[in-house]
């Protein structure tokens, strides 16, 4: 397997595991209140920043377990990561709009931080779910 495959498997269960840990500790707070009313921002901030130090160990220990990987980097893996990255921006940019949308109609800062880290979310799923297909299925073709 590839290090740009095993990267992708550990951004997708970083990604997953990060939100669900998020939505569990939000959903927990509001204990039948309603979700506006959630102390949110300290859940968002410290689960965003466990991802991201999570990333990075995870991408130390796939490069341990993976000699030299920019040397074996090939047209192949640079295809696949443009065509993932590409997949998953597509959710930013939805995100984005939503929430300029939801800024607009001057939407509760809860509704507006939250689909913006949905967006961030769906972008690193999907992106990864993108390449980690391209790697077992191949890349389409259009």
């Amino acid at each position: 397997m590839p290090y740009q495959e095993k990267n992708a498997w550990a951004f997708l269960v970083i990604a997953v595991v990060a939100y669900a840990v998020y939505v569990a500790v939000v959903l927990s707070r509001a204990a039948g209140a309603p979700l506006v009313e959630v102390d949110y921002a300290p859940a968002l901030l410290w689960t965003v920043g466990g991802a991201i130090v999570a990333g990075i160990l995870a991408g130390i220990i796939v490069s341990i377990g993976s000699p030299k990987p920019a040397e074996r980097t090939d047209r192949r893996d640079k295809q696949i990561a443009w065509f993932g990255e590409r997949v998953g921006q597509s959710f930013l940019v939805i995100g984005g709009v939503v929430a300029l949308l939801l800024a607009l109609v001057e939407a509760d800062y809860f509704w507006i931080a939250n689909v913006v880290y949905l967006a961030f979310v769906l972008s690193a799923v999907v992106g990864s779910v993108a390449k980690l297909v391209a790697y077992r299925v191949g890349m389409p073709e259009w």
